[in-house]
């Protein structure tokens, strides 16, 4: 058996007609992401004394400030496609095409879920540790785009895992055919998109197992995804081959897995120092034990995060 008839098959369609309606597996895959990660932040939220209609709430904010934030960050960190010599600027606009950057999503849309927050009075840390899992799963999810785009692999390889990717017309979305009709086959490559996934939903169900053995301040889970996820990002950053642009020698995304993972660690930090600040301790508790739990007589509206700016925000 040879190598390329061993190795993971890759789509030759990533769109497809409903009707009218043409269909984008790569914006299919984000939709049904952001779909599961508001039902599971609504659950999380329920089991933090506050109503699960929230998690949609704030997702109104916080999913188009993500999406926006994705796309400048790629455009960002790889403008060439569209702003170099022979780029389209228009396709900047065509998202549906690939290219959102994970580090501008998050950032972007963390803001706008402290604006949601602060709108329908739920504390911001509260919230973002609710939604941390929903949204490692939905970005796990989310690689699957990069699968039926033939996109996001890495270096070439023979392995019986290898990802067989083909020559790719992105503006319709197929692969390219060569004379008698078949698709043209570039090579097998590391599938470096499924190494991510499966590294994400790892890391996403850590998450859940240590907030139920744990006790942790608000926000801190949070933060152990900003640490955790860089950790296997900047691996996948080693292994991949396509075209980046360089600082020092390193690809972009390296240094920002370093500068993220630091964020995470004082994130991490902040998050404890806030909750020792304005906790009370436990007198049932012999170890002195900050008690961090929102207060449920007080209700929801009483204890939201008091924003960036304050002495106690992340």
């Amino acid at each position: 058996m040879t190598s390329l008839a061993a190795s993971i098959p890759s789509p030759t369609v990533s769109a497809f007609h409903v009707g009218p309606l043409l269909i984008r597996a790569y914006a299919l895959c984000i939709l049904i992401g952001i779909i599961f990660a508001v039902w599971l932040t609504g659950r999380r939220l329920e089991g933090r004394g506050y109503e699960a209609t929230k998690a949609l709430d704030v997702a109104v904010f916080a999913v188009p400030f993500g999406i926006v934030g994705g796309r400048l960050y790629h455009l960002i960190t790889t403008p060439q496609p569209y702003f170099g010599e022979g780029g389209h600027p228009l396709d900047a606009l065509k998202i549906w095409h690939g290219g959102l950057g994970i580090w501008g999503a998050i950032a972007l849309g963390a803001l706008g879920a402290w604006l949601g927050c602060r709108r329908f009075h739920v504390p911001f840390r509260v919230y973002a540790d609710a939604a941390t899992p929903g949204v490692i799963f939905a970005h796990a999810l989310g690689r699957w785009g990069n699968w039926f785009n033939n996109e996001l692999y890495g270096r070439a390889t023979d392995a019986p895992w290898g990802l067989t990717i083909h020559q790719w017309d992105e503006s319709q979305g197929r692969a390219v055919v060569d004379a008698s009709g078949k698709p043209v086959v570039i090579g097998t490559f590391q599938p470096t998109f499924l190494y991510e996934s499966v590294f994400l939903v790892l890391l996403g169900l850590l998450l859940l197992r240590l907030d139920k053995v744990r006790d942790f301040a608000p926000g801190q889970i949070f933060a152990l995804y900003v640490i955790g996820y860089p950790c296997g990002r900047v691996v996948m950053e080693f292994m991949r081959s396509d075209e980046a642009n360089h600082i020092l020698g390193l690809r972009v995304n390296v240094w920002t897995c370093l500068l993220v993972f630091l964020l995470g660690i004082w994130l991490y930090l902040s998050a404890g120092r806030a909750a020792s600040a304005r906790g009370q301790v436990d007198p049932a508790s012999s170890s002195g034990r900050v008690d961090t739990s929102p207060a449920p007589s007080s209700g929801p509206s009483d204890t939201a995060d008091p924003g960036p700016g304050s002495s106690t925000s992340p």
